[in-house]
């Protein structure tokens, strides 16, 4: 029986995700989180097979946050949930390991198969995204494709991610427990590693990026 964790900061769709997740008798809905570092905290907790994230979650993104649960809990698959259905969310999202990317707007078709192969370590990624994923294929292949951020530490990361959402170093530094002046010597070097000088320069990266929705 697989056991799963979902995470989104609404709690009226962890409601509908887990409504369409527990039509299946065999399927064991066993955590939930709304915050990005505390679904990190929860999957190592508990271990599940499969954990269901939100593209776009506060704290760390979802992206953000299957990197770090390939670490925490090696053996959890991961299937990420995104209204957004563009190039960079969806090859971050494989780039960070997740088994499956299903469209909100399909999820109740979708969801279900996705969470079995990803069980089983299989792959399922929306049928809708096909041509998404043959341009970004064909980028790499004419080396248009580089990635800066692959060269931040998992805390300039998490910096990144929370000055994104616009929250100072200060708000940052009581959010992960660190003094303000780590904050800032860890976000010094994040912006050196990406090419970054101002606070715009880091909402754009973030945009690209798929680090914060680009409906804001």
């Amino acid at each position: 029986m697989p056991t799963i964790v979902l995470a989104d900061d609404h709690d009226v769709v962890r409601r509908g995700l887990q409504f369409i997740l527990e039509t299946e008798s065999d399927f064991d809905v066993v955590g939930e989180a709304a915050d990005g570092l505390e679904t990190v905290r929860i999957v190592e907790q508990l271990q599940p097979d499969v954990l269901v994230v939100d593209v776009m979650m506060p704290g760390l993104s979802g992206l953000e946050v299957s990197r770090r649960v390939a670490e925490v809990a090696p053996h959890t698959n991961v299937v990420v949930v995104s209204m957004y259905a563009n190039e960079a969310y969806v090859m971050e999202a494989i780039q960070s390991g997740a088994k499956g990317y299903v469209l909100k707007n399909s999820t109740q078709d979708e969801l279900i198969p996705a969470v079995r192969k990803a069980a089983i370590g299989r792959r399922y990624i929306s049928e809708a995204l096909a041509d998404t994923i043959e341009a970004y294929m064909k980028k790499a292949k004419d080396g248009i494709v580089s990635d800066s951020y692959e060269m931040l530490s998992n805390r300039e990361r998490e910096v990144l991610h929370l000055a994104a959402e616009g929250l100072t170093n200060a708000e940052i530094a009581n959010r992960l427990f660190l003094s303000p002046r780590t904050i800032e010597d860890h976000r010094s070097s994040m912006m050196h590693k990406l090419g970054l000088r101002t606070h715009i320069d880091l909402v754009r990266f973030a945009l690209r990026r798929g680090i914060i929705p680009m409906d804001i």
